[in-house]
């Protein structure tokens, strides 16, 4: 713990990346919202890549471990869920040790279909479900310009920085 300016300051940085392959007739879910697209993520649970790397961050800042830990892509249980339920334990899960999120960056590289139009609902839905304000959520999004597996619209990818207080 910190002093700064005579106030104790308990902040942890978590860092998280998430990969989803894309499949024809497959549901895209980005942020807890469902993006029309004639490509879909792969997964176990719903696929939500951003979701999912923002549980890393989150569980990482926290020294949690990470999100197979707790949510085991091998548990039957888990099978279809939706990623917003998995973002909510998490935040159970640092609640518990006394944080609380303070604000998370995020970029999500997709070649198509074009995310700008969503960014204001996906902050809507991250933010109720992080317990912050609509402005501590940043959604940024990016191609690879046509490069590799990203950019041939083959895989989907989110990396999430987060700041908790305790």
């Amino acid at each position: 713990m910190r002093t700064i300016s005579n106030k104790k300051v308990n902040l942890r940085i978590g860092y998280g990346i998430d990969v989803h392959r894309l499949e024809e007739n497959m549901p895209l879910f980005i942020g807890g919202v469902r993006i029309e697209s004639d490509l879909g993520a792969v997964g176990h649970s719903d696929a939500d890549v951003l979701l999912h790397a923002i549980c890393d961050a989150l569980l990482g800042a926290a020294n949690l471990r990470d999100i197979g830990y707790h949510f085991s892509d091998t548990d039957p249980k888990f099978k279809g869920i939706d990623s917003k339920i998995l973002l909510s334990e998490v935040v159970k899960l640092i609640e518990a040790k006394g944080y609380s999120t303070v604000n998370v960056d995020c970029t999500v590289v997709l070649e198509r279909p074009k995310l700008n139009p969503h960014i204001p609902a996906i902050q809507k839905v991250i933010s109720a479900l992080l317990k912050v304000d609509g402005d501590a959520v940043s959604i940024k999004a990016t191609t690879h310009e046509q490069v590799d597996s990203f950019g041939a619209s083959e895989a989907v990818k989110a990396y999430a920085v987060c700041l908790l207080d305790k």
